[in-house]
């Protein structure tokens, strides 16, 4: 088994690797977020160990990350020392599975890691999402609007998944970049912005339609659902979508 760990203290690194090596788990360790954030959409991994920096920015776009995985079963361990509990709720409400403090104690980490990897092996994966007759079906890459196919280029379908699957959540825009072209910042805003309008076109979003894609400068973009019509996911299935860019 596979365990992509992202911990800037080289003591706690050090200290987990042990662990690891007692429960027969390969490590790997990554350089920071985004680093680990690359590394996840070109190979899978069996557990995830992300060290709390303290720092909002990058501890948020963490945060931002782990609420968009939407269906994906990949448990996420988080470690940190004197964290307040506020910003452990805040982790634990935007996805995480599980948290250690620093520094590890051998005996528990490894219950709590044993414990997380049997509760991945019997959990579903998401495989379809539902909103006001939009349909999308990620093993097939393919999102219907009342029946009929949209015709989306991969990037714009899993830009689509992205929103769908977590409505009333702002999304940053350096998660999306990450999420569809596997890097950061270096997207410029004004070529996720044509991606946005692209998507809202051929969706024809808006009010009639009872969902909107809203833009805020300095948080991102939100799926907003209006009015009925509630959500419907289908997690009989499982299957991971790839993210593949065209």
């Amino acid at each position: 088994m596979n365990v992509a760990c992202c911990i800037g203290n080289d003591g706690a690194f050090e200290a987990l690797e042990t662990i690891l090596i007692r429960h027969r788990l390969a490590c790997e360790r990554l350089g920071g977020e985004l680093a680990l954030m690359r590394a996840i959409r070109r190979r899978s991994y069996d557990l995830i160990v992300f060290e709390m920096t303290g720092s909002a920015l990058q501890d948020d776009g963490f945060f931002s990350w782990l609420g968009c995985r939407s269906g994906e079963t990949t448990p996420v361990l988080l470690l940190g020392a004197g964290t307040a509990p506020e910003r452990i709720a805040e982790a634990f409400d935007s996805g995480a599975d599980e948290y250690c403090a620093l520094p590890l104690e051998p005996v528990e980490v490894g219950a709590r890691m044993r414990a997380l990897l049997r509760r991945r092996d019997r959990l579903p994966v998401q495989r379809t999402i539902e909103h006001h007759g939009f349909v999308l079906d990620r093993e097939a890459s393919v999102l219907r609007d009342h029946g009929r196919q949209v015709e989306l280029t991969p990037r714009e379908f899993t830009m689509a998944w992205l929103f769908f699957s977590t409505p009333g959540v702002y999304i940053s825009r350096d998660t999306i970049s990450v999420a569809i072209w596997g890097v950061g910042s270096e997207i410029a805003s004004r070529t996720i912005e044509q991606h946005v309008y692209k998507l809202r076109k051929k969706l024809a979003l808006g009010p009639e339609r009872g969902v909107l894609l809203r833009t805020a400068y300095t948080q991102g973009y939100r799926l907003e659902l209006v009015g009925s019509g509630a959500a419907a996911i289908d997690i009989e299935h499982t299957g991971v979508v790839q993210n593949v860019v065209c």
